[in-house]
């Protein structure tokens, strides 16, 4: 049985537009993505980067909610050390209250940016070492039971909670609570594969999970050619290159990458982005048939920063035909 598909959307700002547009784009994208049959889409948290407009993470889930009816709708992820556990459970208390059901609560630890913004954020630099402590603190939070300071909305809710990384620390936390995990692969390849052993050998069923479950996100880039799709491939590659050089800007049209980069610089963007998949539809789920084998993945989010916003419906269009 094939993994359920999903959506990772940065909400990408253009060169040449505005957040405004971004939101817009994002709302179109969920309303598609909805009616291709998607389980569910998220958004993440960043901070200080002109290119990525999902910043204020709760506020555009709530806005992308509203916008659809039954896709599921949620955060991959809060970087839970830039926020008071008690207004996070607030907030998706208030998510949950307004589209109950439908919303869901992925955490990261890192701070989505670099330390000078995270310093910004009055961010406690120790944050990130006390994970742990503030994940529990948050899930106390939900739980229906009295204490002094209590989350309105939040208190006995069911909202399901995701742990996520890119590194073992937060596979090992996940397995160890019994809660659904959520790999970055779609940027941090190297220790997937560790991950997930290490989810799994620490896993120990509650009463959120019986048996582990395992969600890697990639990168997918479909189009009717595979040279048409390389092509739009191009964006994602500039992203990448610019964060080698340096050079963090807006989302960039698709273009010839030969005068742009280095051999070495390709290789380290192609190593970054190893398991980024682009061609045709039949191309595509090729590839993702063969990642997907001998591992046990019971859910893929697909991220597709592609530029312009009817090629990228069409590529999640393609591939849930595919998948089907």
């Amino acid at each position: 049985m094939l993994p359920k598909l999903s959506v990772l959307d940065l909400a990408p700002v253009l060169e040449g537009s505005t957040p405004a547009e971004s939101f817009q784009n994002s709302r179109e994208l969920i309303q598609a993505v909805e009616s291709y049959g998607y389980n569910r889409y998220w958004v993440a948290e960043h901070h200080n980067m002109q290119g990525i407009a999902s910043s204020a993470t709760a506020i555009l889930i709530g806005y992308l909610a509203a916008s659809t009816n039954s896709i599921r709708v949620g955060a991959g992820g809060i970087m839970l050390p830039n926020h008071a556990p008690l207004m996070v459970a607030e907030q998706f208390g208030t998510l949950e209250s307004m589209y109950p059901g439908r919303i869901d609560l992925g955490l990261g630890r890192a701070p989505g940016s670099d330390m000078l913004t995270a310093r910004a954020l009055r961010r406690d630099d120790r944050g990130a070492y006390e994970f742990d402590r503030l994940v529990d603190e948050l899930r106390g939070y939900f739980e229906d039971v009295e204490r002094p300071v209590i989350a309105v909305p939040g208190k006995g809710m069911s909202i399901p909670i995701w742990l996520l990384g890119s590194s073992l620390y937060s596979a090992q936390l996940a397995g160890q609570l019994g809660l659904p995990y959520s790999f970055a692969s779609h940027f941090a390849p190297d220790l997937m594969d560790d991950a997930i052993a290490t989810y799994t050998r620490n896993f120990k069923p509650s009463d959120v999970l019986e048996k582990p479950y395992v969600m890697v996100a990639v990168n997918a880039i479909i189009a009717d050619t595979d040279d048409e799709a390389e092509f739009l491939a191009s964006t994602l590659f500039q992203q990448f290159l610019g964060i080698i050089q340096g050079k963090r800007g807006k989302t960039q049209p698709p273009r010839d990458m030969s005068n742009l980069w280095t051999e070495d610089q390709k290789k380290v963007v192609h190593q970054q982005l190893k398991y980024t998949f682009y061609g045709s539809s039949e191309k595509v789920y090729k590839q993702l048939a063969e990642f997907m084998s001998n591992r046990e993945i019971d859910e893929l989010m697909i991220n597709s920063p592609i530029y312009n916003i009817d090629d990228r419906k069409k590529s999640y269009e393609l591939l849930s035909k595919v998948w089907k």
